[in-house]
This record gives structure tokens, C-alpha cells and sequence, in this order.
């Protein structure tokens, strides 16, 4: 088992070669074969049987396509008086960071073992109990290098190790074109009452269908992906009504390995963000935001933070754990936290 500031330097790629040396006892092959043949419908028990796993759904492309996890609402705790139509369209979307996984293959990895308690299916529970109203959708990252670098290349052009590099809205391209595919697919795959139709205007989308977003670590730079579509994907009428849908961004301690835009600072960019009306919400921790060997990410926060209190926007920011060490454990459980 390696020590918690290897698992840190490889968790976080900040640099290249150790990352290298730590994966060197993990195999870079990758057998979807295996992953589909591990996959199962459903779990048994209670909350378990509330989860469904979805393998393989496919988005606007269809050789483009991502393993979803599904929770369903918790139907005991829902109090709210609205009609059941409404409640049946909150929806929930996370993308998780390097090294979480499905529970199974995680168990394999030495470096995956030490953190199954992070798990794509414990996340799902753990934002189901956040969100208990609402249908929870775990996207995993199409590739895992190594088994443990996140790489989300459907949804924004990547390297191997998940580095990003943004690009603005195009009509047939894109994290928002291939999020609604996926959603759309994948509540059919599901027979869930209602589903969101995967492409056309304000007809297309169900009665009270809302989408709240969550991003953590890695999976921030979709959020990020996101954000630079946003003034293209408002502009065209076939995906505004979608846009229009989004009610929250969430970005839990963002991170990946690119030197820069860790976090969003673009000022047209983020002014846009401003402008939708969609309630935006930064979650830290020392891990992130106070490392001084990636002195940037501080930097870019606090830059983002900024830009769209300029412009008008109200985001909500708060830095957990500050008393605390740094370290992955509390990186991990700004999941919990937020």
C-alpha cells in the first residue's frame, strides 16, 4: 500500500514521473468486456435496491457512451406536497474524480482499496441522502487510465491523464449535447415516468424536469466544459429550454493535472455564468486551494469567486476543513460536507 503522500502526488498528478512509478504495478489495458460482464441491474436490499447500474448508454454519439449509475428517490422520506409528476423529474447529476470507481474494481486495485468507501455506488447513496427527493445519476468517466485517472473525453477533448482543454459550444458537439443523450437514454433504459427527450426545443423537455449539477475533483472539468458552452448552448433554441432547466452548479475541491484553468477565470466566460440565473456553489478544502506546489488553484478560485461577484452573481463559497492538515480524506469528504 503506498503512503498517504504517494497516493497524494498520484492522486493529484502533480508530478508526471512518480505519478508513474506509483501506477507501475497497475495495468494501462482495459477490458469493457470485463466491466459489462461485472455489471448488474440491480442491488437487493434497502437502499440498494434503489440503485440501478446502466451500463454502456449511449450519448448524441453512439459510440460515445458512459456507465451510469441510477438512485432512485427515497419515496419514505417525501413529504412535499407537490404533484408526483414534479418530484419524478429532480434530477441529480454527479461527476466523480480520479480513483473512485465502481466498488467491485476498486477492490482490485491496491490503490483503489484503501478508498472504497468513496465508491461510485457509496456516493450515490451519500447524495442521496443530500438530495433525497431527487433521482441521482453517477456518470463514470469514460476511461480510467491506469485505473485511476478520470478521463471524461466525451465530454471535453482530454489527455490521457484527464488534463483538459476547453472549447466554446458547438450545435452537434459537446458536454451539454452528450449530458442530455445520456439522461435521455438512460431514463429509458430506466422506464422512468417522463423522460427527457434527447434533442429539440422547449416540447422535448417533461413537466417539471430540473437538473442540478455536481462536480468533485476531476470531474469539475465538466463543470468547467460547461460553463464555456454556456453562452453558445443559451443562444440556440433546439438547447436553451434544456439550459434553462439547470437550477445548480455545485464544484467540490476541483483539481486535475494541467498547469492552469482549474478553475474557471475567463471574465466573458464567467459573465455569462453570471447572466443564467443558475445558482452556483464552490466547496474547498485546504487540499485543493492551499497547496503551495499548486499555488494557481488558490488563485483561480478566489479569481472565479470574484468575477462573479462583479457581475452581479450571489455564489455561495465555503472553504471546509480549514484547521485542519490537508489531506485526501478531507478532500474526499467535502462530498459529504457540502
Amino acid at each position: 500500500m503506498l503512503s498517504a503522500r504517494a497516493v497524494a502526488l498520484s492522486f493529484t498528478l502533480i508530478t508526471v514521473a512518480k505519478t508513474m512509478k506509483s501506477a507501475a504495478s497497475t495495468t494501462s489495458s482495459e477490458s469493457r468486456g470485463q466491466h459489462a460482464a461485472a455489471s448488474r441491474d440491480t442491488f437487493t436490499g434497502s437502499p440498494r435496491k434503489r440503485l440501478q447500474k446502466l451500463p454502456a448508454v449511449p450519448g448524441y454519439v453512439p459510440n460515445r457512451v458512459n456507465d451510469l449509475l441510477l438512485l432512485r428517490p427515497d419515496t419514505n422520506n417525501q413529504s412535499a406536497p407537490e404533484p408526483k409528476e414534479k418530484r419524478n423529474n429532480r434530477h441529480v447529476v454527479f461527476f466523480h474524480g480520479d480513483i473512485q470507481n465502481f466498488q467491485e474494481e476498486m477492490a482490485l486495485q491496491p490503490e483503489g482499496a484503501q478508498w472504497l468507501s468513496w465508491s461510485l455506488e457509496q456516493v450515490a447513496f451519500t447524495l442521496g441522502r443530500r438530495f433525497p427527493d431527487r433521482y441521482v445519476w453517477v456518470i463514470r468517466a469514460s476511461r480510467m487510465y491506469l485505473h485511476k485517472f478520470s478521463c471524461y473525453h466525451n465530454f471535453v477533448e482530454s489527455n490521457m491523464f484527464g488534463a483538459p482543454e476547453h472549447s466554446p459550444y458547438l450545435p452537434d458537439t459537446g458536454a451539454f449535447r452528450h449530458l442530455r443523450s445520456l439522461l435521455s437514454h438512460g431514463m429509458e433504459r430506466a422506464n422512468l415516468p417522463n423522460p427527457l427527450q434527447p434533442q429539440g426545443g422547449a416540447d422535448s423537455i417533461p413537466s417539471g424536469f430540473s437538473l442540478a449539477l455536481v462536480g468533485f475533483s476531476k470531474g469539475c472539468v465538466v463543470l468547467n466544459q460547461m460553463v464555456y458552452e454556456l453562452g453558445g448552448a443559451r443562444a440556440d433554441p433546439q438547447m436553451s429550454p434544456f439550459i434553462k432547466c439547470i437550477s445548480a452548479i455545485y464544484w467540490l475541491d476541483g483539481g486535475h493535472p494541467g498547469g492552469s484553468e482549474t478553475w474557471v477565470t475567463d471574465k466573458l466566460v464567467l459573465k455569462e455564468l453570471a447572466a443564467s440565473g443558475v445558482s452556483v456553489h464552490a466547496h474547498v478544502t485546504p487540499y485543493e486551494v492551499c497547496d503551495p506546489m499548486r499555488a494557481w488553484v488558490g488563485r483561480e478560485h478566489g479569481h472565479f469567486i470574484k468575477t462573479l461577484e462583479e457581475f452581479g452573481a450571489c455564489p455561495s463559497k465555503k472553504l471546509h476543513f480549514e484547521d485542519e492538515p490537508p489531506s485526501i480524506e478531507n478532500h474526499f469528504r467535502v462530498i459529504e460536507e457540502f
